[in-house]
């Protein structure tokens, strides 16, 4: 069990859905930690000298181990510090847990944002695709409090960082899109609803102002290409 006087530290960015998952993480454990924020896409050389093979946020430094990518951090964490675990306990849990994080990450956000924004004609086809999707998250979730039962875990971090005010949610409002609406997604809002009580989630969503500027900024970047 790590020591509350080791040095941990966190390079970020503010609306990075990945480096605040991890924040919600090491916040819920009550791992003490220096936040350290980038300047994406500028990249430090902190940040290349830590992560040379993706280049990427987040990276984790707890002492002198260095991890980079969300899933390995959040396992790490979960692991190294053991009250308030993350993970199921249940192998075949923690097994769906990790099947549904992945699946939130590879098949759910690579096409919840760039393709809505150059869809333009084809734009209800992307939505339907997307809600498709999410409707599997809709079942999961289903009779729970949250994904992880009863207290926000490992599945609830991942998808909760795109699914609540957060990198893609806050894009399809920019967008004018209800991508889950409430007769729809019953569970879906409800889980939603649950999250933004647990101050912990809120402490870690981006302002909103400065979001949308943000995400409405990228919008039209990409429409232009």
């Amino acid at each position: 069990m790590a020591k509350k006087e080791e040095s941990v530290k966190l390079l970020g960015f503010w609306i990075s859905p990945y480096s605040r998952r991890v924040e919600m993480a090491l916040k819920i454990k009550g791992v003490p930690y220096e936040y350290l924020e980038e300047d994406l896409p500028k990249k430090s050389t902190l940040l290349l000298e830590l992560n040379p093979v993706h280049k990427k946020v987040p990276v984790l430094i707890h002492n002198d181990k260095i991890l980079s990518e969300s899933h390995v951090i959040l396992e790490y964490i979960d692991q190294t510090w053991n009250n308030n675990p993350i993970l199921p306990q249940n192998p075949y849990e923690k097994a769906m847990a990790r099947f549904w994080a992945k699946f939130v990450d590879e098949q759910i956000l690579p096409v919840g944002f760039m393709p809505l924004v150059k869809a333009e004609k084809g734009i209800y086809v992307a939505i339907e695709e997307i809600r498709e999707m999410l409707m599997f998250l809709e079942k999961e979730v289903t009779g729970k409090d949250f994904f992880g039962g009863k207290t926000i875990g490992f599945l609830d971090m991942v998808a909760g960082s795109i699914m609540i005010p957060f990198c893609l949610a806050r894009a399809w409002e920019c967008m004018g899109i209800d991508m889950t609406p409430e007769d729809t997604f019953p569970e879906l809002n409800r889980w939603i609803k649950k999250l933004n009580e647990v101050e912990i989630v809120r402490e870690c969503i981006p302002p909103k102002d400065k979001h949308i500027e943000r995400m409405n900024k990228i919008v039209e970047r990409a429409k232009s290409t």
